[in-house]
């Protein structure tokens, strides 16, 4: 099942590399600033995953992603940090939760995402094979061309 990713940052870097893995999987994907935060959220309903880059005030912006997130308890949150806020950085409990150190390799973020997304052994990064845009999950049979869903039947 295709699942549904929102992205916040304000920074290129992360902007750059987060589409490149999320370009891999099998999830539709809504991006913008610290600033559009709420109004993506309230657009893009049944998301799955929000990725929250959360420099600067790391703190502040993980408690308001907490309390927004809260409202749709089946929501995942994968926080990307700077290596000297770890100390600080207090992870929600009552959302499935995981976090990236800012400057993470393209590996490393595509395995946490996968984990929040697919927990267990629904599906993985491994279950997918794409060729241009063609994108097909052996896990559930479903293929998308350039991000839509191609309706195939059984045998097909």
């Amino acid at each position: 099942m295709r699942k549904s990713v929102i992205f916040i940052a304000d920074s290129l870097d992360n902007a750059h590399k987060f589409q490149q893995v999320l370009s891999g999987l099998d999830v539709d994907v809504a991006a913008g600033s610290s600033a559009q935060f709420e109004k993506l959220l309230a657009q893009n309903p049944g998301y799955d995953l929000v990725v929250l880059e959360a420099r600067g005030d790391a703190p502040s912006r993980v408690a308001q992603a907490e309390r927004l997130l809260l409202e749709d308890a089946s929501a995942a949150l994968l926080v990307i940090a700077d290596e000297d806020q770890l100390g600080s950085l207090r992870l929600p409990v009552r959302i499935r939760t995981d976090f990236v150190v800012h400057g993470a390799g393209a590996g490393e973020c595509s395995v946490r995402i996968c984990n929040l997304l697919w927990p267990g052994d629904e599906s993985t990064a491994c279950d997918l094979l794409a060729v241009d845009a063609m994108t097909i999950n052996l896990a559930t049979y479903q293929v998308t061309v350039a991000g839509d869903p191609l309706d195939l039947t059984y045998l097909e």
